[in-house]
């Protein structure tokens, strides 16, 4: 199994979090999001990271590869039991990717103005903060576990200073810890990057 990513891209590393929770031995290849090889132009249609090979399998969208993960390798789950719990999961992950990654890739896009950057960035910081009760009722996003919904969030909350967004920890304590619970994971530090490693943090005394 061989999972190519790119080092800094949050949707990569949120698949590298899936398989460092796991403990899934794949042999990880770095690649470019900004130049793809021709091995990735080989394997997907679209040029995108990450891309996962499992013998003649070959999966090219985040989603996807964390689910597969998730049920070859059942233990931990990453996903509820039941199928009611399972699909909410499911739609949580849907609302991150649309609220708050879509959000952060138009900061991060060469194409976006620093009017449209700039805008991004109060959005994003908007919607975060508004969604800090949500975690005072439970150590993770809605679950008392930690699901491929943190994965999503993990990945977006590590680059907040790298795009330019700074939360007070005072304003939002309970936004604050639930990153720093997030980030104190042992899977969590070994999904990182070591361009990752060197990301300044998005929350501020």
């Amino acid at each position: 199994m061989t999972l190519y990513s790119d080092a800094v891209d949050h949707y990569s590393h949120a698949v590298r979090i899936v398989v460092a929770e796991k403990d899934i031995g794949v042999d990880l290849v770095t690649d470019s999001l900004s130049k793809p090889s021709a091995k990735i132009l080989e394997m997907s249609p679209y040029g995108d990271l990450p891309v996962f090979a499992d013998r003649d399998l070959v999966l090219y969208q985040p989603l996807i590869i964390m689910e597969y993960l998730d049920e070859r390798f059942p233990h931990p789950p990453l996903m509820p039991v039941y199928p009611t719990l399972r699909a909410l999961n499911r739609q949580w992950v849907y609302r991150v990717r649309r609220d708050w990654s879509q959000l952060v890739d138009l900061i991060q896009a060469p194409s976006s103005s620093d009017a449209e950057k700039e805008h991004g960035r109060m959005r994003l910081r908007e919607s975060l903060m508004s969604a800090s009760p949500i975690f005072e009722e439970k150590p993770f996003f809605m679950s008392d576990e930690f699901t491929l919904v943190d994965c999503c969030i993990a990945s977006i909350l590590w680059r907040l200073g790298t795009i330019g967004i700074q939360i007070s920890k005072t304003r939002s304590p309970a936004l604050a810890q639930y990153a720093k619970r997030l980030f104190e994971r042992p899977s969590f530090q070994q999904s990182l990057t070591p361009q990752e490693r060197e990301f300044p943090s998005g929350f501020v005394s």
